[in-house]
């Protein structure tokens, strides 16, 4: 492993959530929109995560250097999905500009599928995760301050 590679991981893993928040805190600024440009209510988004350089295979002979795959090993966001699966909720408001004109739902105003319970969650969450990354990336710099000093 390289010198800065705990440093790079966690850095990964700090950007992934600082776009989490960003998502998240989009999805609440619009958990009452009925109406978007591409027509019909808000659809709540969401980040897919992968892993990177997690194919760490064993070369004959044993060079330490092939295993660090240094800047980039960590996390990196796949994709930004909307979640078109989940339903939002119809509320009967036939005044309001949005309702429903014709047929069985006539009426009815669909709202966002976003719960904002759900998503006070999910910032918590990655609230934490961002500063448990920055725990790792404060505790890979005191370590390296302590081996400098043991070279004095």
């Amino acid at each position: 492993m390289g010198l800065f590679t705990s440093i790079n991981i966690a850095a990964t893993g700090m950007s992934v959530e600082r776009l989490r928040t960003d998502v998240i805190s989009d999805n609440i600024a619009n958990a009452t929109t009925t109406r978007t440009q591409d027509g019909g209510p808000f659809k709540r988004s969401r980040v897919v995560v992968e892993s990177i350089g997690t194919d760490l295979t064993w070369r004959t002979p044993f060079v330490p250097e092939e295993l660090d795959g240094g800047v980039g090993r960590g996390v990196r966001v796949r994709a930004i999905e909307k979640d078109l699966e989940t339903e939002g909720k119809l509320v009967y408001d036939p005044t309001h500009p949005d309702a429903i004109k014709s047929g069985p739902n006539t009426g009815y105003v669909e709202y966002p599928n976003v719960n904002i319970v759900n998503e006070m969650v999910d910032l918590i969450s990655a609230s934490r995760s961002y500063e448990a990354n920055s725990s790792v990336v404060q505790g890979s710099k005191e370590m390296f301050a302590k081996a400098l000093e043991i070279g004095r």
